[in-house]
């Protein structure tokens, strides 16, 4: 019995050094949509495209993550802040690892964020008690 392995490759890499905005908008049509950037055996940076109150899961991971907004308005709940942290284009958000996070697209117009992950990293729903970081 042959085992096939699926390889998961960037838009950018050897050979592909460049890509704009506008053309991956325009490839990947109305959204929502994501498109893995780049990936490689220390990161992950995925585009995420999402539509003004677009369903998220809330959820979290054993290490950190962070974004960047390229375009839109998104509220990060994150675990431990009293507040939602309100992110706009041009914005960087961090969410420490083990921390529970949930993305909220707003605005009236699409969202577009870049998500930077090691690879491998899952989205988490539950966890242990006693296990979070208020709970230890």
């Amino acid at each position: 019995m042959t085992t096939v392995q699926a390889t998961v490759s960037g838009l950018l890499r050897a050979g592909n050094l460049h890509a704009r905005l506008d053309a991956i908008k325009r490839a990947k049509g109305a959204p929502p949509w994501s498109e893995k950037i780049v990936v490689n055996e220390q990161i992950v940076g995925t585009l995420i495209c999402q539509p003004p109150g677009h369903p998220n899961d809330r959820h979290y991971h054993l290490v950190d993550e962070w974004w960047f907004v390229v375009e839109g308005e998104i509220d990060w709940e994150i675990e431990g802040q009293p507040e939602p942290v309100r992110a706009r284009a041009g914005d960087f958000v961090f969410a420490p690892g083990n921390h529970f996070h949930h993305i909220r697209p707003k605005g009236e117009s699409p969202t577009i964020r870049l998500a930077i992950t090691p690879p491998g990293e899952l989205h988490r729903h539950e966890r242990a008690p006693g296990t979070g970081p208020y709970d230890r």
